[in-house]
């Protein structure tokens, strides 16, 4: 089997995301002492990086990318683009929870500062190969690598912060319109997902419909149900007439990371977010060209 090594951009790009993810959660775990349970996301976020990368690597190396049964017009930049948002994660949540309010100054604060700097450097190098493999401007790619794929991405990736906000404690289940927010992200999270699977998987063709004319057809039913959680999530948590609470709580600020409250901010904020993200895909989706399986 012939090794084929392009040393380009992309390939020292994604060498050094690969080692800086390594290293990342190879200190935390050798030395951090993670006793809470956004430890175990972030080492989550770190390993998955470090072995996506490396089968990446490998895959390209060996030149098996015509065997693969995904499309490796997409698959790559999927996961640099999920990889840059996972460690873009821990790089935020691990000194929120383990560098913030220490002043020990021992080793093993040490090392969870160099943990965060090494998350942080990984970051940037898979937001680097995104924007190294993301389709430029006329150019005939892989759904993926276009803005509104890439979107797709960001889109879910936002949608499982919010079930993970949610969830831990209940958020939604006091009133009924609050139940239907979070039909909404659950609805356009399933179909998100759905289209970045039947992208790198090639299975665009097998649907009974254009691709094309469900994409657009999708982006305009998110950015509609997206807009009415924008605006009833607030109305519902911090409107004072439905039992909501319009001023941080006193003792949110001797909590542990996120308070109730923070959290319910958070899904909003974040809702928001995802609102833009879906907007900014209809406007992209418009004036899209790209090939199909």
């Amino acid at each position: 089997m012939a090794v084929v090594l392009h040393t380009g951009p992309l390939f020292w790009t994604r060498l050094c995301a690969m080692i800086f993810a390594c290293v990342a959660f190879s200190v935390a775990v050798h030395g951090g002492q993670l006793h809470h349970g956004t430890g175990d996301w972030c080492i989550f976020c770190w390993a998955f990086s470090f072995a996506g990368s490396l089968l990446v690597l490998l895959v390209e190396l060996f030149g098996l990318q015509a065997r693969a049964p995904i499309s490796w017009k997409n698959f790559p930049i999927t996961f640099a683009c999920y990889a840059a948002l996972l460690c873009l994660s821990a790089s935020i949540i691990f000194p929120l929870y383990y560098v913030k309010g220490d002043h020990s100054y021992s080793e093993v604060h040490n090392l969870r500062i160099v943990s965060t700097v090494f998350s942080c450097l990984a970051t940037v190098c898979y937001m680097s190969e995104v924007s190294i493999s993301k389709a430029r401007p006329g150019e005939v790619a892989g759904y993926m690598a276009t803005a509104p794929g890439l979107l797709k991405v960001c889109e879910t990736f936002v949608a499982c912060v919010i079930f993970v906000f949610v969830s831990d404690p209940v958020l939604y289940d006091r009133h009924d319109a609050l139940k239907y927010c979070m039909s909404v992200y659950c609805i356009c999270f399933i179909l998100s997902a759905a289209v970045i699977v039947l992208c790198v998987g090639e299975c665009t063709g097998c649907l009974p419909f254009p691709f094309a004319r469900f994409l657009s057809g999708y982006a305009l039913l998110a950015v509609v149900l997206y807009l009415s959680a924008t605006i009833i999530w607030p109305i519902f948590n911090f409107d004072n007439k439905n039992g909501g609470h319009k001023v941080r709580p006193s003792q949110c600020s001797n909590a542990m990371g996120l308070c109730q409250w923070d959290k319910t901010m958070a899904v909003a904020v974040l809702t928001g977010v995802n609102f833009l993200l879906y907007l900014a895909d209809l406007i992209t989706s418009a004036r899209l060209v790209f090939v199909s399986a």
